[in-house]
């Protein structure tokens, strides 16, 4: 499968400059486990068991002789569907030891999602854990296996030691090869596959920590969906470790939960998405019980915060806000640790890197200095194409990524994002594709025509509103009806609409195209 690489004198200038290293993924867990200061440390825990550096070490070993014994091979792709836990960490690092590539799938995902990503990266194998309650990820597991060819082996997550075998010697990943397939949040139905190396992704770890100001005191609370960017590494769980910090997995992020966690761990750092930071903060100035006080920076990302939420989280949770911007595809902005309040509040921050290049386009690509804009970039951590190569909507003809997003610059140089271009909602982080859906619901006898549109919603960041024309006037489908149905189809619960408008026919704009703004503006009036 084709990788789209770095033009090869920046490539060069990245190597010379030492943003592109020699380390690997594999190198982050091996040189702690083999430093005597870090060794008997705690490196993850989450609500039922923890493992030192050197248990985890250990087990990474004979997990990964044991997926070799099974038959998975380097360069192969295996896709993995677990919640938040320490077998997340086991197999992670399993399949880098034995220089296969993970595939990040998300417990979320359903059989459209997942037949579509296993498809499109050939993926061999699935771990997911046999039994959770309230879902059967087996029989979803199990669903994909019989439409995609490639899939021959399915592991329980939550029974790793009956895989163990005698630790081997496998060899060292390169740096510059593929370490792993990371999902985007594009505009497509399917999640478009992000090829990301040992070389460009830690140097974006090596940054965030620096940024973040991680070391080796560091308590990291992952809340959201681990396999996730943000928590993967802005600074995320391989910051944590590679610093030498411990990783705690949260796997529900409720405060009820969380807290706990917080609490027993004196966790000091924590990333979240603007819904469940205002959780968090309502639920802290209603009053709580727990301790809350070992936590010193809450990061929220995946979404604008709106302002008025910025101003009450630090208060309330008693710790410094950081505001962060960025994408699977690369580029990551933070809002500094001594940013002045006002920039923290009001902007998503700064590239973490000078190397990274940005600009601002218009509709027509032509460069605007002032903005708003279409942001732009390259850089030594930003994809140069997706798996299986570069898309046009996705990628100008230089090579610099389009992210979608409009944006303009503080007086202090800061990007204040101000929306997105393409048809794509931001649903509480989760991005969802305005035409999948509209796809799933047009499969419905009782839908002649339908428009899904974003709106602005105080919890979520938007909310999904699907406008339908029925195919029977006095027999429109109902909410709960189209929900059931596109369940049914597979669709992840995220996507689901989460409002319904009936109509006679939709507004136009003066070229008789239909007008997603009109749509939005009679939602908003």
């Amino acid at each position: 499968m084709h990788v789209s690489s770095w033009p090869a004198e920046l490539a060069e200038r990245y190597r010379a400059e030492g943003l592109w290293t020699d380390e690997t993924f594999d190198d982050l867990l091996t040189s702690k486990a083999n430093d005597p200061h870090f060794a008997d440390r705690v490196a993850v825990v989450d609500a039922q068991r923890s493992l030192t550096y050197a248990e985890l070490d250990a087990r990474v070993g004979r997990l990964a002789a044991g997926l070799a014994a099974k038959g998975i091979a380097p360069d192969e792709r295996v896709l993995l569907q677990i919640p938040n836990c320490v077998a997340f960490v086991e197999v992670l690092f399993a399949l880098w030891r034995l220089r296969a590539v993970p595939v990040f799938g998300l417990p979320a995902h359903r059989e459209t999602e997942l037949v579509g990503i296993a498809r499109a990266a050939g993926v061999v194998a699935i771990v997911s854990p046999a039994g959770r309650p309230g879902f059967d990820y087996r029989a979803l597991a199990q669903t994909v296996t019989d439409q995609v060819d490639s899939i021959r082996l399915l592991i329980d997550s939550d029974g790793l030691e009956d895989l163990w075998a005698e630790p081997i010697d496998h060899g060292r990943s390169q740096p510059e090869k593929l370490g792993f397939l990371q999902l985007s949040g594009g505009s497509t139905g399917v999640p478009k596959l992000i090829p990301r190396t040992h070389a460009d992704y830690l140097y974006s770890v090596r940054r965030s920590n620096e940024i973040c100001g991680v070391d080796e005191e560091t308590v990291y609370l992952v809340v959201l969906p681990v396999g996730h960017n943000f928590p993967m590494s802005s600074p995320g769980i391989l910051g944590a470790f590679h610093a030498g910090g411990r990783v705690v997995l949260a796997e529900q992020p409720l405060p009820s939960v969380a807290w706990d966690l917080v609490e027993r761990e004196r966790v000091t750092m924590v990333g979240m998405v603007p819904p469940l930071a205002r959780l968090w903060t309502e639920t802290a100035e209603r009053g709580t019980t727990h301790d809350l006080s070992s936590l010193e920076t809450v990061q929220v990302g995946g979404a604008r915060c709106p302002d008025e939420l910025a101003e009450r989280i630090g208060p309330a949770l008693g710790a410094r806000l950081q505001q962060v911007f960025g994408m699977a595809e690369g580029l990551v902005c933070y809002t500094r640790l001594d940013d002045p309040v006002d920039e923290v509040i009001a902007t998503q921050g700064r590239p973490m890197s000078e190397h990274d290049q940005l600009r601002l386009v218009d509709e027509d690509g032509t460069v605007v200095h002032d903005g708003p804009g279409f942001l732009e970039t390259q850089g030594p951590y930003t994809i140069r194409g997706y798996w299986g190569g570069r898309s046009p909507e996705s990628f100008a003809p230089d090579g610099w990524y389009r992210t979608g997003d409009v944006v303009e610059f503080s007086a202090a140089g800061n990007l204040i994002v101000r929306g997105r271009g393409a048809d794509r909602i931001n649903r509480g982080g989760e991005k969802v594709s305005a035409e999948q859906v509209e796809e799933e619901l047009l499969a419905h006898p009782g839908v002649r025509d339908a428009i899904v549109v974003g709106t602005a919603d105080a919890y979520l960041g938007q909310r999904t509103c699907a406008y339908v024309i029925p195919a029977d006037a006095q027999a429109p489908p109902k909410l709960p009806e189209l929900r059931a149905f596109m369940r049914q189809a597979g669709l992840a619960e995220w996507k689901l609409p989460d409002t319904l408008q009936i109509l006679e026919s939709f507004p136009e704009t003066g070229v008789g195209k239909v007008s997603r703004k009109k749509l939005r503006e009679s939602l908003a009036g």
